[in-house]
């Protein structure tokens, strides 16, 4: 299978926190790579926005820099980055001064789209957006990628939309969440709508539940006093396993296109059921023989705020009523894997008399490692002496399926941007429904505020808190494992 690369536009994309730690491990060597696949074509341009006094020079030595450190090392071709190096260009920028507006104005060209990325703190968009209008750097029909936090609670997130909202369209931002980027996100959406076989199924009538998992290895050491004023409900569930749940969850859209996409993943987070106390478990690690503590890293020896969450979610609707969305997500857990897991219900009537501890039958979707699906059956087991059942699995590794096209595959943050400079917002979260997500989370949040509820603690390279064992068992179900 050879995988098809179509070529986007020329652009002028301008990144404020050109910089900046996200620029140099994702959105440059990203780029790159698109460069690379001849998705960008020769009169493209990617300008680096920041307060570093740097000139092009300078700024290409580190983008170099960044690509050798961060990029695909199958793709280390010194003239093919010395070529990528060419369109890259340095203005330094004074966010909420006058410095440097001027400057970027003159760099920008007509014809060909213009983009701006905002790879800084939420508190500058508004500073930003301003001097892009003042100076005229921004057309009516140019866009802008937003980074989260989409605010920290629904009142800043609307105040975040209001602030954009001066002076762009909704069809101008883009926010970008890099979870709806990955394939086998977007392969959830085929599977369900392109073929015949599960959308029949997909319903409370044969699915008993759903799990979501995103496990991390890695804690909050360097960056615990941010994540400190945020923790898994804020970083995660809001957002990324938010999503997630949408796309599991909506109706069919109408047609495959930004507005009727993103307005039946409205219509789940409208229909998501209060989360009552008992249906939430909140953790923080502790020490281990080779680590240190939450506590330790988030500088706050009285942080309450938690390091893991586990939600029993509800959707009340026709399509849903009855069946369970477990939400699981943390930090220094046993293994790195993020995956949804739909569990179906046991045939109605069991034939075979022989058969004990009968399995379900379980789509999984694995994001992350080693992405693909996998559906696990039941089948007679090999050999003689009568009618003895198994449960295995068929496979489909994208690795394996594709071939050399899987090296192919655009990452998350490579397809997304592509997608800006296409004008495609199917993957982007629009403002309402941002707000829908903030005002579903915000009661959650202050109830455990508000009873003064602590974190339960877990082992550091465990698979959580006990209390999370609990949420499941008292419903007759269990977690999956967290493994590689």
């Amino acid at each position: 299978m050879v995988s098809r690369v179509i070529p986007v536009d020329s652009f002028d994309l301008v990144i404020f926190g050109g910089t900046g730690d996200l620029a140099k491990r994702k959105i440059l060597p990203g780029l790159y790579r698109r460069f690379v696949s001849g998705q960008m074509n020769a009169v493209s341009r990617i300008i680096g926005a920041a307060r570093a006094d740097l000139n092009d020079a300078s700024f290409r030595e580190t983008v170099a820099g960044a690509i050798a450190e961060f990029g695909d090392k199958s793709l280390q071709d010194p003239a093919k980055i010395a070529e990528f190096l060419a369109r890259i260009h340095y203005v330094p920028v004074d966010a909420t001064g006058t410095n440097g507006w001027a400057q970027l104005a003159g760099h920008m060209r007509g014809g060909v789209v213009r983009a701006f990325y905002f790879s800084v703190a939420p508190n500058l968009f508004g500073d930003i957006a301003q001097r892009l209008h003042d100076h005229a750097i921004a057309t009516p029909t140019s866009r802008i990628v937003v980074e989260k936090p989409f605010g920290r609670d629904l009142a800043s997130a609307r105040a975040l939309n209001a602030v954009l909202a001066q002076h762009f369209t909704e069809d101008q931002i883009y926010r970008i969440d890099h979870y709806l980027g990955k394939e086998t996100v977007q392969n959830l959406m085929a599977v369900r709508f392109a073929n015949i076989l599960f959308e029949p199924i997909w319903k409370a009538q044969y699915i008993d539940h759903v799990q979501i998992t995103v496990a991390e290895t890695v804690g909050v050491e360097g960056r615990g006093a941010y994540y400190d004023t945020s923790g898994a409900m804020r970083d995660m569930v809001q957002n990324h396993l938010m999503q997630l749940l949408c796309l599991i969850a909506m109706e069919p859209p109408y047609h495959f296109d930004p507005s009727a996409v993103r307005d039946e993943k409205l219509k789940v987070i409208r229909a998501l059921r209060p989360v009552l106390p008992d249906e939430i478990v909140r953790g923080q690690y502790r020490a281990s023989d080779v680590d240190e503590d939450y506590i330790t890293h988030s500088e706050n020896e009285g942080s309450r705020t938690e390091s893991y969450i586990a939600l029993k979610v509800h959707v009340a609707n026709w399509r849903w009523q009855g069946t369970p969305f477990y939400l699981r997500t943390g930090k220094k857990l046993r293994a790195r894997t993020s995956e949804i897991a739909i569990t179906f219900k046991q045939p109605p009537h069991a034939i075979f008399d022989d058969v004990t501890g009968w399995n379900e039958n379980v789509l999984v979707i694995r994001l992350q490692p080693n992405e693909g699906m996998t559906l696990s059956v039941m089948i007679k087991e090999p050999g003689p002496g009568g009618m003895r059942l198994m449960n295995v699995p068929l496979d489909m590794s994208f690795a394996e399926a594709l071939g050399a096209a899987a090296n192919d595959v655009p990452e998350a943050y490579e397809r997304l941007i592509m997608d800006v400079i296409r004008g495609n917002q199917t993957l982007f979260m629009r403002g309402d429904e941002v707000e829908a997500a903030w005002a579903w989370t915000d009661p959650i949040i202050n109830g455990w505020e508000a009873r003064g509820d602590k974190p339960k603690q877990y082992d550091a390279g465990s698979s959580g808190p006990e209390d999370a064992l609990m949420l499941m068992h008292r419903d007759g179900r269990r977690w999956r494992e967290i493994s590689l």
